[in-house]
């Protein structure tokens, strides 16, 4: 059985997030480049998020709570972010649990395509 993708596409982790973890495919759109950022939390892959940072406002490092579990990733609006576009912004929530603790952080991140790839910017 397949293992389905921590973003909640639907789609197995294989055929969604996992190419472009791997380096094997750019995100086509700013909401995929969230989804697979999202999947790069749940899994604790540190190095993809700095990767998809965009060098602008990227940090020198990134620690990830490793009692932190991301496990739902809901998208609630999105704005341009296309195949074509330059710039896009996604509004989503996402859930956590820790050993004592639970909650969600709601944000709307800004996208910019630099050199034909989309990369996380700020919250908007």
């Amino acid at each position: 059985m397949a293992t389905r993708c921590p973003c909640l596409s639907g789609l197995p982790y294989a055929e969604c997030c996992e190419p472009l973890h791997r380096g094997d495919a750019d995100a086509p759109t700013a909401e995929q480049l969230m989804r697979s950022r999202f999947s790069a939390f749940a899994l604790g892959d540190a190095d993809y998020l700095l990767a998809t940072w965009h060098p602008s406002t990227r940090p020198a490092t990134l620690e990830l709570d490793a009692e932190l579990r991301w496990y739902r990733l809901d998208i609630i609006d999105r704005s341009a972010g296309g195949p074509l576009d330059t710039h896009g912004e996604v509004e989503f929530e996402a859930f956590w649990r820790s050993p004592g603790d639970r909650g969600s952080q709601r944000e709307r991140s800004a996208f910019v395509r630099d050199g034909g790839r989309w990369f996380y910017v700020a919250e908007a």
